[in-house]
């Protein structure tokens, strides 16, 4: 066994802890390292198995932590019981063993105190919680790079009764939708998917099931929120949400969806997944990111607003939101990536982009001001056109 100073702490936040603006990878403090090759190729997507599956003894301690182990075990996955929060292991002898070793672990914790400590997440929503960090899926932008240290080995966490509950001292606190003239109907938000994708986790946790059924049980003016790349829905057909609950689809234009966003559901998948929580009264939404300026961008960009437009055809009552983000990058973020994805061609040109700076000081890569107001017409254009019951909450 590797001596304790080779494992990894699973009591630590995978991310970085300072709250971020969403996608923007803004505020990344992580060493980056040579991980030339690591990228698997894309895959049909399906359910994600982890190989390996720990349980801290606190995890344990908690009634949905053991509800997690057991779902685990009845697909037939071995939990192995750790004895302390040091997880051995996952490093390996290179860095692209560490990389798949973590990638393919899943991780019962408990969540780290700064977890719970609500932080503002505009302009999404007004408070930002995690059920877990990590995700299975390999978007060769992900925004999760310039964010997350360390082995990324994605951590649920087993305390999801005392996370729910802390959401009340929240509650017609925030500044992005409670105090918003625009979005004052949907109450205070919370978003529940900043670190993770839920469906690529739920058929392992449950959490965001029962999350649905504790805001729709919650008595005010609340919603909880967040957005996927899966389709795998079926758990929340049928199931009471009192309208309390946005989901959101991360969708793209063919060329990026297809090459760019291994091991998750294609995109007609996803428009049908949308389709059946907005004919079960769901609120639901796009997150149309990260929007790129491709070659013919106004013609593929089209043809998914066209499939949106189908894929919501006569549903009754449809409630669709659409959040506009588009492409940027870091320093480190772009080394993380170019060492995971080495062939991708997904533009990080410096020298093409327009330097501008977040909100605790990092450096990030826009598009110039032309091309964003170019592009921002055309979209603010088209959905009203294509798809006119959609309304555009922002764009970044």
């Amino acid at each position: 066994m590797r001596p304790d100073t080779e494992a990894v702490d699973v009591d630590e936040p995978l991310a970085v802890d300072v709250p971020p603006a969403p996608h923007d990878a803004s505020g990344e403090r992580v060493p980056t390292r040579d991980l030339a090759a690591l990228a698997p190729a894309a895959r049909p997507a399906r359910r994600w198995t982890p190989r390996r599956v720990v349980a801290t003894p606190a995890a344990l301690d908690h009634p949905h932590g053991r509800r997690i182990a057991a779902r685990v075990e009845a697909l037939g996955i071995e939990v192995e019981r750790l004895r302390t929060n040091r997880l051995t292991g996952v490093r390996g002898e290179t860095e692209r063993e560490t990389y798949a070793r973590a990638k393919a672990t899943l991780a019962i914790v408990v969540s780290p105190p700064s977890r719970r400590k609500l932080q503002p997440i505009a302009p999404s929503a007004d408070w930002r919680f995690d059920l877990a960090e990590g995700c299975p899926a390999h978007c060769q932008y992900c925004y999760l790079a310039g964010s997350l240290s360390g082995p990324p080995v994605t951590r649920v966490y087993a305390d999801l009764d005392g996370i729910l509950a802390g959401l009340a001292d929240y509650a017609g606190r925030g500044t992005v939708t409670s105090r918003s003239a625009e979005r004052a109907e949907e109450g205070t938000t919370f978003e529940a998917s900043c670190y993770t994708d839920p469906l690529a986790l739920e058929h392992l946790t449950g959490s965001w099931r029962r999350a649905v059924e504790h805001f729709a049980a919650w008595e005010a003016p609340v919603q909880l929120r967040w957005t996927t790349k899966y389709a795998d829905v079926d758990t929340f057909v049928g199931l009471p949400h009192a309208g309390r609950t946005r989901v959101r689809f991360s969708v793209n234009a063919a060329p990026v969806s297809t090459r760019m966003e291994g091991g998750t559901a294609t995109v007609p998948d996803r428009l049908a997944a949308l389709r059946r929580l907005a004919l079960d009264g769901y609120p639901v939404g796009l997150t149309i990111a990260p929007i790129m300026p491709l070659p013919d961008w106004p013609e593929h960009y089209g043809a998914l607003l066209d499939h949106v437009a189908t894929a919501v055809a006569g549903v009754p009552g449809l409630d669709l939101t659409a959040e506009l983000i588009t492409h940027r990058f870091t320093p480190g973020s772009k080394e993380v990536l170019l060492g995971w994805y080495p062939r991708t061609r997904l533009e990080m040109d410096e020298e093409s982009r327009r330097r501008k700076y977040g909100k605790f000081g990092a450096v990030k890569y826009v598009y110039p001001r032309e091309v964003m107001t170019e592009l921002r017409t055309w979209f603010e254009r088209e959905l009203a056109a294509r798809v006119p019951a959609c309304r555009i909450l922002y764009w970044t």
